[in-house]
Parts: structure tokens; C-alpha cells; sequence
């Protein structure tokens, strides 16, 4: 995977990016030069007195519509022969831990972060290289979306997280959630740690961990299960169906 590897963004709110650039992983990642995080202001692209980047939609409807040629010129001023354009919109591709461990692989990814009723779709059609959403919901801009895929890639990123194996124990790399986490003190509220996690006993943790696994996904994320069905074994699977028997 790359170790350097440079996100531009093109945004209306560059500002809204700061706190990632200063603090926590990113900022850590950004000061050790394994990634680098640009912003480009799209406004600083438009000859309108005004600065204005939109028109109201061709065919009428609500919102306004980014404008092509302004969002082009913001795009061109970082776009490089190894650049992967991403543009952020509620109608693309749903983003999970396969398409992050294959985006980090990349050396320049270029984030489109739409507002209003988004980017006029013939920019999409002409540099987009995959249309990418979060999930099933929408949000005021692709700001938000861009901060979470950056997070996200950047964690693949070799060295980010010092303990290159934390990565891959976290929800989602077996295809399933991960199991609770404890930590002392032993009692809170008059909960326990499980006994078994303070045994010592690294095969039985194994076990017990894999049990919660499957218990947590089975309540929240059947559809994950189901994805998996042929890959348990006979125990998991009566695991699982007493899950959903007892609702």
C-alpha cells in the first residue's frame, strides 16, 4: 500500500477541514508525511463579482446546481497524471473497509464535496473517476462524507496506527462487527469483566471473542450473517439461531 499518499479537496467550506488537519490521526499522519491534506476553495474559481459557483437547475426543480466550468478549474489546478477524482454523492457506490483498503492504495485522491443539489452532472461524467456515499442518508454537503472516507483510507495508510495489526481486528475485516471491548475497572455498576478476558488463557479469549462477534452481528447486522452464511460452521450457525430466536 502507498505511504504517502496526498487528498485535495474541493469544497465551499475549506475551514470545515481544520480540526483533521490539526488534530488526532490525520494531523499525526500529516506531520509524519505519510499522507498530505489540501483544500481548494471553490469559490476562488469563479470571475462572478460575487463569487457565485451556482445556477438554478436546467428544467427547473428545487436547489441550485454547482456549475461545471467553475468546479473544472478548481479541478485542474490539482489535478495530477496519478490523481483518482471521488466525487461524494448520495447516489453513489456505498463506501465500506474494502473500498478504503483499496483507495489507500492510491497516491492522489481528489474529493469533489458537493452542496446544494450537487456538482452539474456532465463535471461527474468528464472527471469523476467513482461516485461514492457514506450510506443511506443525506447530508447538507460532501464535506462531511469526505472527512470520513479520509479517516477511514488514511487508517490502511502503513505506520498510521503505529500497531499495523489494530487495523485489521476492527469491525468489518472478517465481515463481521467486532467483539465488546473491557477495560478496569473490573466492576462498574455492578458489571463484571468477563471472566474468561482476565483467565490468561489466549485460545479461550480467542473463542469467547469469536461467540461475542457473532452474537453482536446477528442483533445488528443480520445482513452481514447472511452474507457469510456458507463460511460458518455448524456451532456458529446454532449460535446465530438462537440469536434470532430470542429476538
Amino acid at each position: 500500500m502507498n505511504s504517502n499518499l496526498k487528498f485535495s479537496v474541493i469544497t465551499l467550506f475549506p475551514e470545515m477541514f481544520l480540526p483533521l488537519q490539526n488534530e488526532g490521526i490525520i494531523a499525526r499522519a500529516i506531520k509524519n508525511q505519510q499522507v498530505s491534506l489540501n483544500t481548494v476553495f471553490l469559490r476562488d474559481f469563479s470571475d462572478h463579482p460575487r463569487k457565485n459557483v451556482d445556477k438554478q437547475p436546467a428544467g427547473g426543480g428545487d436547489g441550485m446546481v454547482l456549475r461545471a466550468d467553475i468546479a473544472e478549474k478548481a479541478l485542474l489546478s490539482v489535478l495530477s497524471p496519478d490523481a483518482f477524482v471521488i466525487n461524494l454523492t448520495p447516489s453513489g457506490k456505498i463506501f465500506d473497509s474494502n473500498l478504503a483498503k483499496t483507495l489507500a492504495k492510491k497516491s492522489h485522491l481528489i474529493l469533489l464535496c458537493g452542496r446544494y443539489a450537487g456538482f452539474d452532472h456532465r463535471l461527474e461524467l468528464e472527471y469523476a473517476d467513482i461516485n461514492i456515499s457514506i450510506g443511506d442518508f443525506v447530508l447538507s454537503g460532501g464535506e462531511l462524507p469526505a472527512m470520513c472516507l479520509i479517516d477511514s483510507v488514511t487508517r490502511f495508510i502503513p505506520g498510521v496506527l503505529g500497531n499495523e495489526e489494530s487495523a485489521l481486528l476492527d469491525s468489518f475485516e472478517d465481515g463481521l462487527l467486532e467483539a465488546p471491548q473491557y477495560t478496569h475497572p473490573e466492576e462498574f455498576h455492578g458489571l463484571s469483566i468477563p471472566k474468561v478476558l482476565l483467565s490468561g488463557d489466549h485460545k479461550k479469549i480467542k473463542e469467547f471473542n469469536r461467540k461475542e462477534q457473532l452474537k453482536v452481528t446477528a442483533r445488528n447486522r443480520p445482513d452481514l450473517i447472511l452474507s457469510k452464511w456458507d463460511e460458518f460452521s455448524k456451532q456458529e450457525k446454532i449460535i446465530i439461531e438462537k440469536i434470532w430466536k430470542s429476538g
